[in-house]
């Protein structure tokens, strides 16, 4: 395998945790190389269903390594409470998890004002999981951040943390009307937090270079989708980091030489939480079956997804943009039992055929759909890709045409099993 990437097509929830799940079992290393707690990964294994945040959701095979990479945000009490709940699950994780000791540490202070700016009348409102992810990227790009390698230098506390602490303050004070932090409680929590973390900061570049070079396989994973990049995506309406091929390799210190697969994760429909602009978006009743059958809620927040019919140009935008090298298409069953199944080809802006997702004027889209004959079979006990209905298969090879990109597994169900492999 050497280095493979899984990355998001579409706006995030697409099904990446069930691929990575699927395919760790042939991996040594598992990296998330971005974002934080905002994101949620769910995986059902023999009927259980696990939720991750933070943690890959390779940790379910005893042997896999798990690193969270230098490009992430870490909220060391989301951390240690995801680790104890796989404890106490009987997943023993504690001895395989490495962090990245230029990761940035995730706090109370990040958190509350994600929630004031949120709250600001007449502001303006992004739609985040209020959990600090934006603010603390903004402090990293502002240099007012505190990385996990700090916590274990006396200098830190002595110089860097009171400016940092004192600038926050006058943050809270002047501009949300909250308090001040406790400078000293808040270096107390940050010295016994050191003591915790000792046994897992590593030099992930290093790390994991030396263990390529050592012929261990390593899966890059990311959260969210292409569509919520910060610089690709439906700005302002994204997430704060890269989940693209781009950040990979930014957010793990691998260099891009070792890539060999990049695996473009798509549902065979599209969702989408919070604002933005969503140029195939279903609303009323058929927005509210669909939403059903595909049990589209947020497994981080619970609240209900926007949802829509697949968009080709949003796949075909990711595709070009992450290099990618094979489709993984998922919740192919959650369209079974429709007599007719929508997918956008194209677009026409302002009277204009166009073929690219554009970066201004989303709201000016219109959709140009093509109407593809639906099944009435349950498939989700479907073990080939030829044992598909017709029209199933046909749906599919459909969409590989249109996006140039060959579909090499497509998931029939939540299952680890209910994956079909092709080629």
């Amino acid at each position: 395998m050497g280095v493979n990437l899984i990355v998001g097509t579409q706006w995030g929830d697409e099904g990446k945790a069930k691929l990575i799940d699927y395919l760790s079992g042939d991996t040594d290393i598992i990296v998330r190389y971005q974002g934080g707690a905002n994101a949620g990964h769910t995986v059902e294994v023999n009927g259980k269903k696990y939720v991750f945040h933070l943690i890959p959701s390779g940790v379910l095979y005893p042997e896999t390594i798990c690193v969270l990479g230098g490009g992430m945000v870490i909220d060391p009490e989301a951390l240690f409470e995801e680790i104890e709940n796989l404890e106490s699950q009987g997943i023993s994780a504690r001895d395989r998890i490495r962090i990245a000791d230029n990761a940035h540490l995730l706090l109370p202070y990040h958190k509350l004002i994600d929630i004031k700016r949120e709250e600001i009348p007449n502001g303006q409102v992004i739609g985040t999981t209020r959990r600090g992810i934006g603010v603390c990227y903004g402090d990293k790009v502002n240099r007012w951040g505190i990385r996990m390698g700090d916590l274990l230098c006396e200098d830190f506390y002595r110089e860097r943390l009171p400016k940092i602490l004192s600038f926050k303050s006058r943050v809270l004070v002047n501009v949300y009307g909250e308090e001040p932090i406790d400078a000293a409680e808040t270096e107390k929590y940050l010295r016994s937090l050191a003591e915790k973390l000792k046994g897992f900061l590593v030099n992930s570049s290093y790390y994991l270079n030396m263990e390529i070079a050592s012929g261990k396989n390593v899966l890059l994973e990311g959260a969210q989708g292409t569509m919520l990049d910060l610089d690709f995506g439906t700005y302002p309406y994204v997430t704060s980091s890269n989940p693209t091929t781009g950040g990979a390799l930014t957010g793990s210190g691998v260099s891009f030489q070792s890539l060999q697969e990049v695996i473009g994760i798509t549902k065979a429909y599209v969702t989408r939480v919070g604002e933005g602009p969503f140029p195939t978006e279903i609303h009323g009743e058929e927005a509210e079956h669909l939403r059903k059958v595909g049990n589209e809620y947020g497994s981080t927040t619970g609240r209900p997804r926007r949802v829509g019919w697949f968009d080709v140009e949003v796949v075909r935008h990711s595709a070009r943009i992450n290099g990618l090298t094979s489709i993984a298409l998922t919740k192919l069953d959650v369209l079974g039992g429709y007599d007719t199944i929508r997918v956008a080809v194209g677009y026409e802006q302002e009277g204009k055929r166009i073929s690219y997702f554009p970066t201004y004027n989303i709201g000016k889209v219109t959709p140009i759909y093509e109407d593809f004959p639906g099944w009435k079979e349950d498939i989700s006990g479907v073990k080939s890709f030829n044992d598909l209905p017709k029209n199933a298969r046909r749906f599919v090879l459909s969409l590989e045409k249109f996006i140039g990109v060959p579909v090499r597994w497509i998931s029939v169900g939540p299952g680890r099993d209910s994956t079909i492999k092709l080629k």
